[in-house]
């Protein structure tokens, strides 16, 4: 949760501060044992590939997870304005009044669905686009269950109260990824073992005497993995954020006429 509640530029110069805080004082350490280099060179050689390949792998770790659970909220909105569509399309085929009342709540549903995809999760904003959203759905299953009752042998009802129950599924679905996150110790972890491998390298690197500027270019790149797998799990703030294109377009689609006509 620490890292979640960071903006993106305190998150960028935490990263940048540390990781190339502990390279230069690796750098400063190994000028200082410069003169114990013939003893020191093959330790620090076997010490430092070791613990290179597997912050490699932890890094490539965190990233994984990070990019599966941005997919999965990516997945959610599309899911998300899919069911919304087909609940929308299906209540074009009820009886009135109870069609025109659906057909208005589904398009005020359609908005605090884009409110929550546009909103941080756990913030005011997102905790009220949830609350509208249920009373919503409440009123939406109200309106669902007189339909059945004025007609409980059409099918036209049935499908309907199908397609939305899917549709509240979905929203708690979403809510769920949204708190999906990558545990804050995997992302400890790989900032401390990116920094103190990166610490000890340009300490080795300082004992022979060269390669420390290309010691601060593998910081940087570094770096910028890190930002970037921290970014994926923001999905809402930073620069790589879940689109919430498909619920727009559906929103812009409910401004046209009803493709259905109302039953007689």
């Amino acid at each position: 949760m620490f890292f979640f509640e960071l903006s993106s530029g305190a998150l960028a110069a935490l990263i940048f501060a540390i990781v190339f805080g502990t390279t230069l004082l690796g750098v400063l350490v190994g000028r200082r044992l410069r003169h114990l280099s013939e003893s020191l060179r093959e330790s620090f050689a076997v010490l430092q590939a070791a613990l290179l390949g597997v912050v490699g792998l932890l890094l490539a770790f965190g990233l994984s997870l990070a990019v599966d659970r941005y997919e999965n909220r990516r997945a959610a909105v599309v899911t998300d304005a899919t069911t919304i569509g087909t609940t929308y399309l299906r209540a074009q085929t009820l009886g009135e009044p109870m069609r025109s009342d659906s057909l208005d709540r589904l398009i005020a549903y359609t908005d605090t669905a884009i409110r929550l995809t546009d909103s941080v999760p756990g913030g005011p904003e997102a905790q009220d686009a949830v609350a509208d959203g249920q009373a919503l759905q409440r009123e939406l299953w109200g309106l669902a269950g007189r339909a059945l009752d004025e007609a409980p042998n059409a099918s036209a009802p049935r499908l309907y109260v199908e397609s939305l129950n899917e549709m509240i599924d979905q929203q708690a679905v979403r809510i769920a990824g949204t708190s999906n996150r990558v545990p804050t110790a995997v992302m400890v972890l790989e900032i401390l073992g990116a920094a103190l491998a990166l610490g000890l390298l340009a300490a080795y690197l300082a004992i022979l005497g060269r390669g420390v500027f290309a010691v601060f270019v593998a910081a940087a790149l570094v770096s910028f993995l890190l930002l970037v797998t921290f970014d994926l799990d923001r999905p809402h703030r930073g620069l790589i954020q879940v689109p919430d294109s498909p619920l727009v377009a559906l929103r812009e689609s409910m401004e046209l006429p009803p493709a259905a006509a109302a039953p007689r």
